[in-house]
This record gives C-alpha cells, structure tokens and sequence, in this order.
C-alpha cells in the first residue's frame, strides 16, 4: 500500500509570513495539529500546535475577538510574530511512491504525528497522518469484513500458513486477511492471525476444535464492534 494511495492531498498550508495568531486560530477552526509551511510551492517547514503555544501564551491564543480586545498591546505583539521565526526547518518528508508502513515507521521513529509528502521536485503533494495510518491498519485487517480471528502459533517454514488457512477452509469458513508476527513468537515459529467472515455459533465452535487438534491454536477472539 502507496502513501500516495492514503495521503490527505492538496492539504491546509499556511507561509512564512503567517502570524502565529493566524495560524492558531486556523489549527483552532480546521483541528489540526500541524501545518506544513510553503514558500510559494515548495516546502521549507512545519509548525505545530506545540510551536505556536511555545510563541504564544495560551490565554491569548484560545481567546475570542471580545477577550483579545481586552489585552491589545500583546495581541499586538504576537500578531507581529510570523510563522517563518517559530516553525520547524529539519523536516521529516515521504515520497507518495513509499509505503505507508515506511511512513508509519518513521512517525514511530521520530514521534511525530504527521507526515508532509513530497515529489521528486520538492512540491508539497499531500500530508500523511496517524489517522491516515489507522485507516491502513483497519483495511488490512480485514474487520469490516468479519469480527473473528483465529491466531495461531506456527512453525516458519513453508507452507505451515498454507495448512492452517487449508483446515480453516475445509470448513466452509472465508478468509478476510491473514496478518504474521514474529515479535512475540519463539525461534522457529510465528505468530498466524486468520480474520474470518462471520459463522453460526456452532459451526465457529467446531472449527475450533478441529483446528486446536491439528495445531497450536492459541485463541478464537470476536471482536465486538458494529461494521455497518
């Protein structure tokens, strides 16, 4: 999966000649906690709701037209700050051609929520979030299309997933996704999870059995959450 095929395109950037308190009130209205910063079209930063409170008092940055009337001379002041002086310029970018789990893990890397992407001539394309990352982690694991999961410990060899997703077909049971882990496994095995679409009680149970005589199943789990 593409970034290019996830990414939030065309998405809100502000210049370097934008006021923090412009930028806040934005972040305040579209709820971002970022932007990235355009010189004209190309890239040259980011900044984020972490900048913009560094700049400017909290107070000042969530209050009304009324409230800010009130405190004129610092409204004033930071009015006069720009983007450019706060905002961030070692960028951490992606390619849209990249991977969204290349993407991910850069974010987990960095600890950034947020991605800028970025063409082969450095124009801004997109912006690549957690959110974005989210929706990739749902559409692999299959649940709009079952709430089961079979997860099994396998030996790592060829065709050990073959079998197991065999048996479970012997069954009559439709496969929504099958995701491997070596994480939490033991040298020479993995960790085998089958989502399936959803079967009657009994038939689900029978499954079970079967499958706990032939391998090491180490649990059937039904995720309760409303696919419509």
């Amino acid at each position: 999966m593409l970034v290019r095929e996830y990414m939030t395109p065309q998405p809100v950037s502000v210049s370097e000649d934008t006021s923090v308190i412009d930028a806040a009130d934005l972040m305040k209205e579209k709820k971002f906690r970022r932007f990235p910063v355009l010189r004209g079209d190309k890239l040259v930063g980011v900044v984020t709701d972490r900048d913009v409170r560094s700049a400017a008092p909290s107070q000042v940055i969530s209050f009304d037209d009324e409230e800010r009337k009130l405190m004129p001379e610092l409204h004033s002041l930071l009015a006069r700050v720009k983007v450019g002086e706060i905002m961030s310029r070692d960028v951490i970018t992606i390619d849209p051609d990249q991977t969204v789990v290349t993407a991910a893990l850069l974010m987990l890397e960095y600890r950034i929520s947020g991605l800028p992407v970025v063409d082969c001539e450095g124009k801004l394309v997109g912006i690549m979030t957690d959110g974005d990352v989210f929706k990739v982690l749902v559409d692999l694991s299959g649940i709009r299309l079952g709430n089961t999961v079979l997860a099994f410990r396998l030996e790592d060899r060829p065709a050990s997933i073959k079998e197991a997703a065999d048996g479970i077909r012997e069954h009559d049971a439709r496969l929504a996704s099958i995701l491997t882990s070596y994480d939490a496994a033991d040298p020479g095995f993995r960790r085998v999870y089958f989502r399936i679409r959803d079967l009657p009680s009994k038939e689900l149970q029978v499954l079970k059995e079967e499958m706990e005589k032939r391998f090491e199943l180490l649990y059937v789990i039904q995720d309760d959450v409303d696919r419509s």
